[in-house]
């Protein structure tokens, strides 16, 4: 006897559907053709991304640099019962083989790559492994007149400082706005002192071109002085942040610089009271549960202590304080349930559990890593997100799997 055949409605296999990984929604395109095409539906892809957020399904990279060769690589972290927080595999970016790329986002699942010395830079999906290379920008440089001089310099070099990633709600459209440093001299000379220029470009992922923005303002280094302003992403809820400050040295004052990614205008915020002098304390920002925070130690690092500051509608609220933590040097950020990875002295990467306030060493092999002050961590969530790019090839993205982890798509 034949058995009864039951079908599920199509509106609850969909929702079983996004529920799934994207590894798995990949082999299922192939099933028919109304998966496959439902799969790219604004609808599903916005469903699917969601449930990661609620269920907190983050994906975490360290980005480190390999020693034989100097170049950056990924080290994706493994969430298996057993095996978490382990290396999964490693993602190198031959597309980047001369400069280190500078990491922005994670927007929607979607990472920004900026070198920050050439004008190449690409949006990636780890995810889907789409990889879309962004057209070099057609903003003019201006001429530089030096009144001291009375000539005009002459453009000697173009430094992409700082940046960020994130979506405008208001024209559905992922943006990158970046600080464009310009350095001119006097080319007559042979010890010319060099002068400094700002320009602020924004580029539209709708319309793949670059324009540029007016603006008075330029973040400031970071504690390392290197070109990443925060702890890993520095958007939240359409707008961007970075440090800056203004005064004269041992008088300067912090500030927070802003910007909307739907208006494209900048604003100044002011850092909180609860920020001690300039000189004896570190302000990291970061994005904490989806707000935006910051994380304050001191400078001077011996048994270094930690303070978590969450905003909300402008108003600071503490969130935790980690006390003394010997031989940390500084944070890389949070994973799932605010656990707070560190680097200490020796350039491990250590975790600490908040709720159970237990610091442990986790098996990262960094001793053979080139630069290990510069190692950062990376959050993402899985998402289906389209970029109009090209599936990863060897010339751009070369994925290698560690011992036990299989790279099947």
């Amino acid at each position: 006897m034949q058995r009864p055949r039951f079908e599920l409605p199509e509106a609850l296999v969909m929702e079983i559907l996004s529920k799934l990984p994207v590894k798995s929604l990949t082999r299922f395109k192939c099933v028919c053709k109304y998966w496959f095409s439902s799969f790219q539906t604004p609808h599903f892809i916005s469903k699917h991304h969601h449930y990661n957020l609620k269920n907190n399904n983050l994906n975490l990279l360290l980005r480190r640099y390999d020693g034989n060769t100097f170049q950056p690589y990924f080290s994706q972290l493994s969430n298996k019962k057993g095996k978490k927080n382990e290396v999964k595999q490693n993602i190198h970016l031959p597309f980047f083989k001369n400069t280190p790329p500078c990491v922005y986002g994670a927007c929607h699942g979607l990472l920004c790559l900026l070198d920050p010395l050439e004008d190449k830079a690409a949006i990636w999906n780890p995810s889907t492994r789409d990889f879309k290379i962004l057209p070099p920008s057609s903003v003019q440089r201006p001429p530089y007149f030096s009144p001291f001089e009375e000539t005009y310099l002459t453009l000697d070099g173009v430094a992409l400082k700082h940046a960020a990633f994130g979506f405008d709600s208001k024209t559905d459209d992922y943006k990158i706005i970046r600080f464009v440093v310009l350095t001119f001299v006097n080319s007559e000379e042979v010890y010319s002192h060099p002068h400094f220029m700002y320009q602020v470009e924004l580029y539209s992922l709708r319309s793949n071109s670059w324009k540029e923005i007016p603006s008075d303002y330029t973040p400031s280094e970071t504690t390392l002085g290197n070109t990443e302003p925060t702890l890993g992403n520095n958007y939240v809820d359409g707008i961007c942040y970075w440090k800056t400050k203004t005064g004269e040295y041992l008088d300067f004052r912090r500030l927070i610089l802003s910007f909307d990614m739907g208006n494209e205008k900048f604003s100044i915020l002011p850092i909180p009271e609860f920020v001690g002098s300039f000189l004896e304390y570190h302000v990291d920002l970061l994005v904490f549960n989806g707000s935006l925070g910051a994380i304050v130690y001191p400078s001077e690092r011996i048994d270094t202590s930690f303070d978590l500051w969450v905003t909300s509608e402008g108003v600071w609220t503490k969130q935790f304080n980690i006390k003394s933590i010997s031989g940390v040097v500084r944070p890389l950020g949070f994973g799932k349930n605010g656990d707070l990875f560190l680097r200490d002295t020796n350039d491990e990467v250590l975790l600490f559990d908040a709720s159970t306030q237990e610091l442990k060493k986790l098996e990262i092999n960094t001793y053979l890593d080139h630069f290990r002050f510069a190692i950062s961590l990376h959050a993402y969530f899985e998402s289906l997100v389209r970029i109009n790019g090209i599936q990863e090839v060897e010339k751009y993205v070369i994925r290698q799997p560690t011992r036990n982890e299989s790279n099947e798509y």
